[in-house]
């Protein structure tokens, strides 16, 4: 029981660790499947457009589901062009918008591009797409063929299909094979080199400690917790006085919920403030008179450590 509950508190601290190695795994192991079952190099002159494809294609696809199943992306956009959205003086300036949806965009695309490179490195070291595209493509003739004509191209075209003949052509360069491989690892190498110093910077431009960042996390996963709770409650008692009244045909009773202009209050891009630390825009709205104080319309104009309500710029990267 002991031997659970540390693998269980193991788990929960390296939870967006664990989130990207699992998805990583899921992606390595569709690129294998692919790789080995689906994928058939057609060993002729449409071997560019095929590998290309297979190397590419998945991978983009995989971006864009990223960006679906990512809350962030719906809170982001969810209401931004109605023509009733909140009080005018609420909402920032177009240049103020902008820094702050870039601020937004590039953690969520961060963590978006996990599985599209992925799978992109992992096809890289397996060889096969790239082998498939490169023996199609007029640079690799100018590399292998130079002047040797149309028989040395319809060779290349072959080589996906012919390890002897691939061995021959490549026998005084790097095999086709071997610079997909190189390809892979620098890729690998970069993205790890990328991830370090973007987390190293990001820690360093932090304008809290690394105790209070610690805090801020739990903070942000207690009050999602309790948040759907609470709103799974209120809603079901909503519901239950409004389908009560109207099988029994009586009036309702009052029952006060969130109007729209406060739900558009706690759904606001975050802006952390070191002087009055507030941990979100809930925790915000109920100290400053449930956002109607002129405190939390001028707080709302800084440009510092931006947040939606249910995650900080902790889930970027593990305590």
């Amino acid at each position: 029981m002991d031997r659970l509950h540390k693998a269980l508190d193991f788990c929960m601290r390296h939870q967006t660790i664990l989130g990207y190695s699992i998805v990583s795994l899921l992606t390595a192991a569709s690129e294998h499947i692919f790789s080995s079952v689906v994928f058939k190099c057609p060993c002729n002159s449409g071997n560019m457009l095929y590998g290309s494809s297979f190397l590419l294609v998945p991978a983009f696809i995989l971006l864009l589901l990223s960006y679906m199943v990512n809350a962030r992306t719906w809170r982001l956009l969810t209401g931004k062009c109605s023509p009733e959205k909140q009080d005018k003086h609420l909402q920032c300036s177009p240049c103020g918008t902008c820094a702050r949806l870039c601020q937004l965009l590039v953690p969520m695309t961060a963590k978006a591009l996990v599985a599209p490179l992925t799978w992109i490195a992992v096809a890289l070291l397996g060889a096969n797409f790239y082998e498939c595209a490169a023996s199609g493509s007029s640079l690799t003739k100018l590399l292998f063929c130079k002047d040797n004509g149309t028989d040395c191209q319809n060779q290349l075209f072959k080589m996906p299909c012919d390890e002897e003949l691939s061995a021959n052509i490549s026998s005084e360069w790097l095999s086709l094979q071997a610079q997909s491989q190189l390809i892979g690892w620098f890729l690998i190498a970069s993205i790890m080199a990328v991830a370090l110093i973007s987390t190293c910077v990001s820690r360093c431009c932090s304008p809290v400690s690394y105790l209070q960042l610690k805090f801020w996390k739990i903070y942000s996963k207690k009050e999602h917790e309790l948040f759907e709770i609470k709103a799974k409650e209120h809603a079901t008692k909503l519901a239950e006085r409004n389908t009560n009244c109207f099988f029994e045909a009586t009036d309702p009773a009052p029952f006060h919920t969130p109007s729209n202009e406060d739900w558009w209050k706690i759904s606001f891009l975050y802006t952390f403030n070191s002087q009055e630390q507030y941990y979100s825009m809930i925790h915000k709205y109920v100290s400053t008179n449930r956002g109607n104080s002129t405190k939390f319309k001028e707080e709302g104009q800084d440009l510092n450590v931006l947040a939606f309500v249910d995650e900080t710029q902790t889930s970027i990267s593990g305590l």
